[in-house]
């Protein structure tokens, strides 16, 4: 492990991050090199550079790029780079709540949404987080992020939806919630309004000892009860939801094991200087393969590079 990253460690203790301050930053250095590999088209460099910034300090060099240059430091990586590597390295100059807002733009666009994405960002992220990525979002489109989900959607997986958008923490009743959970799947036909009311408006202490009991007073896991109970988008989103609540970072591990590039893209770039380390902890266990390698055996080139870089490191 190189010393500047030892270094980083130390500024950035206790983080389950991969990409950390860089700890000697100087943004007019970087400006400088960045504008010399992009005149040679150096790829090498710029991953360099851009992977081993955290959002911050990268903040800063397109600041201090558009000062220098007179030009947009995006607009100049779009010229320059193609394909995967662009993609990545633009969505590492976002800021994170203009990359989640874009990723949520993204799943609602073209033909057919992509409901594992919009599931992962609503479950994931706590109310407040939700509500900065909203406020971002009608920044950069100029629109309301509920309408768009409302118009994407239909039926109970829209109720979820916008239910999960205006997360709350509300005190709930320990033994009245699981009775209402156990009740909701024991009717002739399951009920989802509960399970939406409840699980998009407590703590996540509170409802892992109501999903718990629920297992126990059931019998049987709770993923198995609500594949038995409940069919189509529903059955996705509430399973989605409840293993959120679970092991969210086993929830991301394996929206990337398959490897497709913009989920890749997406937890890596999200994660990276927030709990990365644990995503690959939660990958290793669920594939029987690292993180790093994996990532080695389906891509390749500079865009593999930088992937591996916010990697980080072999497990």
């Amino acid at each position: 492990m190189d010393l500047e990253y030892l270094r980083s460690y130390e500024m950035s203790w206790g983080t389950l991050g991969t990409v950390r301050p860089f700890p000697s930053f100087q943004p007019e250095r970087d400006t400088k090199e960045i504008q010399a590999a992009l005149e040679k088209k150096d790829a090498v460099t710029l991953v360099r550079i851009l992977t081993n910034r955290n959002n911050s300090q990268r903040q800063v060099i397109a600041k201090t790029y558009q000062a220098a240059a007179g030009k947009d430091l995006l607009s100049a990586l779009r010229k320059t780079l193609s394909g995967d590597l662009e993609t990545l390295l633009l969505a590492l100059m976002m800021t994170p709540l203009q990359h989640e807002a874009r990723r949520l733009r993204q799943a609602m666009e073209g033909l057919g949404t992509d409901e594992e994405t919009l599931l992962e960002i609503l479950c994931i992220r706590s109310g407040q987080r939700l509500k900065d990525i909203s406020d971002a979002y009608t920044e950069l489109y100029k629109k309301s992020l509920e309408k768009e989900l409302r118009a994407e959607t239909s039926g109970d997986l829209a109720k979820l939806i916008v239910a999960l958008l205006k997360k709350d923490n509300v005190t709930g009743v320990l033994q009245r919630d699981i009775e209402s959970l156990c009740a909701s799947l024991d009717g002739k036909k399951a009920d989802a309004a509960p399970w939406i009311s409840i699980l998009t408006s407590r703590d996540t202490e509170h409802l892992n000892k109501v999903l718990m009991r629920v297992e126990l007073d059931r019998g049987e896991t709770l993923d198995k009860a609500l594949e038995k109970r409940f069919s189509g988008d529903i059955r996705m989103g509430l399973k989605t939801l409840v293993q959120c609540i679970q092991n969210p970072h086993l929830l991301l591990a394996q929206r990337i094991e398959n490897m497709k590039t913009a989920a890749v893209h997406g937890v890596m770039v999200s994660h990276c200087e927030e709990d990365l380390l644990c995503i690959r902890a939660a990958f290793i266990k669920q594939s029987g393969t690292s993180l790093y390698s994996a990532l080695q055996k389906h891509f390749k080139g500079e865009h593999l590079q930088a992937l591996l870089a916010i990697c980080r490191s072999e497990d």
